[in-house]
């Protein structure tokens, strides 16, 4: 009779202990602590071939801070950070937007796709100088990125002229503020990009080589991985994630901001990547985790607004909920407090126990 418990039990526990399991339990959570203030919440309706709601609504509006995450994780993952995704999402969408508006026709695709090239190709030669700082120089990630978190704003603010530049281009705005298929065009660039990246990390074995290069670089370089070629694509991969997020903030308000695009972008990113389970000390990383902290980021915003949060106290309500999830991935406070003691990965030491025995026996032998 107690069989089928002791199974239950035990598949609960092994649910509860997977790294996706607290992240997707808070966002479900705080999606539901949205239905008595919205009632409607949860409902889609299709109005002018477009689906809308409060759903599409945070993913199309969290699509900018999936994309940094995404390759924020990569960094992290290699036991690095990366503080001027914001000012790379800025100087991506000022210089796009500069050269679009410079055109005769705005709607040109040619014009367009240049000019989006420019920004994309400058997102690049960012993250290349980060990754140069960093792992030519040996340069701490937090100061060598902290260089274009302040520069690259002004630079931002230098092609803008320290105005908002506005434009008027339709090919443009599809990236941001367009629909294909009945769903924001944003949700297929979010969903190409999360794919690639999987697809490249864990089919093929890039993914263990940029795992071992933060789990101990010095050894990854002597059993031969380049990891410094690692750590410079990836830095350069995160910050063409961050351009494309640049391209996507500012075609869905057809205008380039240079002091608030991207503004405080880098810190949900790293806290979304916290949140989907990847250690700021590098090696092992989630980017299903990632996207799914991204998204309860995005979710815990809409529903600070939803609730009606007084705006000066909304920050450190985000602090508390971003803590409370924090605290219940980790092992040792659950343990504490639910006294779940035994139950996680590390209090399993049973195996060392023979091992330790095997070796007096061994001596014995001889």
């Amino acid at each position: 009779m107690s069989t089928p418990s002791v199974a239950t039990t035990s598949r609960w526990r092994a649910l509860t202990h997977h790294h996706l399991f607290w992240p997707v339990a808070v966002l479900i959570a705080l999606l539901l602590v949205n239905v008595p203030f919205t009632p409607d919440f949860f409902a889609i309706r299709m109005a002018d071939g477009h689906l809308y709601g409060s759903l599409v609504s945070i993913v199309l509006f969290g699509s900018p801070l999936i994309l940094v995450a995404v390759g924020m994780t990569l960094v992290i993952a290699t036991g690095g950070i990366d503080l001027s995704v914001g000012a790379v999402v800025a100087i991506t969408g000022a210089l796009t937007c500069s050269y679009i508006s410079d055109q005769a026709d705005q709607n040109a695709l040619a014009g367009v796709f240049l000019a989006m090239g420019t920004g994309l190709v400058a997102a690049v030669v960012c993250g290349l100088w980060n990754g140069f700082l960093v792992a030519r120089m040996g340069i701490q990630p937090i100061i060598a990125t902290l260089i274009i978190m302040v520069a690259g704003r002004g630079v931002a603010q230098l092609i803008t002229d320290g105005q908002i530049i506005t434009i008027n281009s339709e090919p443009y705005k599809l990236i941001g503020g367009g629909y294909w298929l009945t769903l924001p065009f944003s949700i297929f660039v979010v969903a190409a990009v999360v794919a690639v990246t999987v697809a490249l990390t864990r089919r093929t074995a890039l993914g263990l080589l940029v795992e071992s290069v933060g789990g101990n670089a010095e050894a990854s370089r002597l059993v031969g991985i380049r990891s410094r070629r690692i750590k410079i694509m990836v830095y350069m991969f995160c910050a063409l994630c961050a351009g494309i997020a640049g391209l996507m903030i500012s075609s869905n308000t057809s205008a380039a901001d240079g002091n608030n695009a991207g503004l405080w972008i880098e810190l949900d990113a790293i806290l979304a990547v916290v949140i989907g389970g990847t250690s700021l000390l590098g090696g092992r990383f989630s980017i299903g985790g990632t996207v799914v902290g991204a998204l309860v980021i995005q979710t815990l915003t809409t529903t600070i607004y939803t609730i009606g949060v007084p705006t000066q106290t909304n920050l450190v309500f985000k602090a508390v909920v971003v803590i409370v999830v924090c605290l219940l991935q980790s092992p040792k406070f659950r343990a504490k407090v639910f006294g779940a003691k035994g139950r996680g990965p590390a209090a399993t030491p049973a195996p060392a126990a023979p091992a330790a025995d095997a070796a007096p026996k061994m001596e014995v032998s001889r």
